[in-house]
């Protein structure tokens, strides 16, 4: 049963084909309004999460199917010691495809082998969050019209970020492509995902701490935030934490065609001011996320439908 953990789960032809779906979907919603009639979404969230959950719901609805699930480990078996695979098997019994969000990496991969219907990874740990990157994907072609030759500017916290790796592996595909990582020295890209998804496929990259310095040749900036919980010590937190707020006065640098993007929650890193800004695609970014989600969802309805 073929199940979507990893943002390589798909090739890059199948996300070429998502977002056609995508963008069909958007331009005539009628036709995909009974698409999903009669089958049920498993949203299984061991963590809270308001835009992800909330998001495969509304995906699922505007598809004319239902939604069964939970939305936090304490409400559901979890809490008497279930195991990820038992549960996995058990949801099997009820629903046509699952949604899970864990806080452990890799319990979403446990739950796909376990069952017998396709499961999502809606995001484990600090590992993957593929939804996410299938939104940023969506986002970053509806306003450039293509993927290829294009600088990507990465800010804030890029260590932790399972949504900025995400997008580097996925965007390193693509011919052309060059990064700009910007962050504090304590944050910046892992090795692991230098090494896998750029120094071995020869793709430029720099590492900068300023984001004055490089917002002048980016034509995506994908903002994020800097965790308090992520420091050693309370001092290095607050010499950080407003180097990367982005405002009007730092976009004065930047292309007039720079997209702006972040996965959101935000919190300060980007000024409420920039929100009127035309760059500004952070809110089509949460939309474009529902419109992938409904993509994704069909697709792996439709082939698990070849395999029983």
């Amino acid at each position: 049963m073929r199940s979507i953990i990893d943002i390589l789960d798909l090739s890059v032809e199948e996300l070429d084909e998502l977002i056609a779906t995508a963008c069909d979907i958007i331009d005539h919603p009628a036709k995909y309004a009974e698409a999903c009639h009669g089958k049920k979404l498993a949203t299984l969230f061991f963590e809270p999460s308001t835009r992800t959950r909330l998001s495969f719901e509304a995906a699922m609805y505007e598809l004319g199917g239902n939604v069964i699930g939970f939305s936090s480990a304490n409400s559901s078996s979890a809490a008497k010691g279930e195991s990820v695979a038992d549960t996995a098997k058990t949801i099997s019994c009820y629903a046509d495809i699952i949604a899970m969000r864990h806080p452990k990496e890799g319990a979403p991969r446990i739950a796909a082998q376990a069952a017998t219907i396709p499961v999502i990874n809606a995001g484990d740990g600090g590992h993957n969050h593929p939804t996410q990157t299938l939104a940023d994907l969506l986002t970053i072609w509806r306003e450039k019209g293509r993927f290829e030759n294009l600088t990507v500017g990465l800010c804030g916290d890029l260590k932790f970020g399972r949504t900025v790796h995400s997008l580097i592996t996925a965007m390193s595909r693509y011919a052309g492509v060059k990064f700009v990582l910007i962050s504090p020295e304590e944050l910046k890209v892992p090795s692991y995902v230098k090494e896998e998804a750029l120094k071995k496929k020869g793709i430029p990259y720099v590492q900068t701490t300023s984001l004055e310095d490089a917002i002048g040749d980016l034509d995506i900036l994908y903002m994020t935030r800097v965790q308090r919980e992520r420091f050693f010590n309370e001092e290095d937190y607050l010499r950080l934490k407003d180097s990367y707020i982005l405002d009007p006065k730092k976009l004065k640098r930047a292309k007039s065609d720079l997209v702006i993007m972040h996965p959101l929650p935000r919190v300060n890193e980007i000024s409420v001011a920039v929100d009127d800004d035309p760059r500004a695609c952070y809110f089509k970014q949460v939309l474009n996320g529902k419109y992938m989600r409904m993509a994704l969802i069909l697709k792996l309805l439709e082939e698990a439908k070849y395999e029983h």
